[in-house]
């Protein structure tokens, strides 16, 4: 028994070094997306025009089908 399997080391290093490459290459492409900056300050816009919220935080994910823009606004009283 080698001191590494005592420990319940479960992934080996090559398969942690492609889930890690995997999450870096999909935050790349969602950050590479020329109109981003654009549709958020829209974003933005709308919904200060129609709430007084300040919380709003944007997110980008993607995988290898598709990239998603997450948006989280805490509501607050309507204008």
């Amino acid at each position: 028994m080698s001191l590494f399997s005592m420990f319940g080391n479960s992934q080996n290093s090559s398969s942690k070094a492609k889930e890690r490459l995997t999450i870096v290459l999909a935050r790349e492409r969602s950050v590479n997306i020329p109109y981003l900056e654009e549709m958020q300050k829209e974003i933005l816009q709308v919904v200060q025009k129609y709430t007084k919220s300040n919380e709003i935080h944007f997110s980008t994910n993607s995988n290898q089908h598709m990239s998603m823009l997450e948006v989280q606004i805490t509501l607050g009283n309507t204008k």
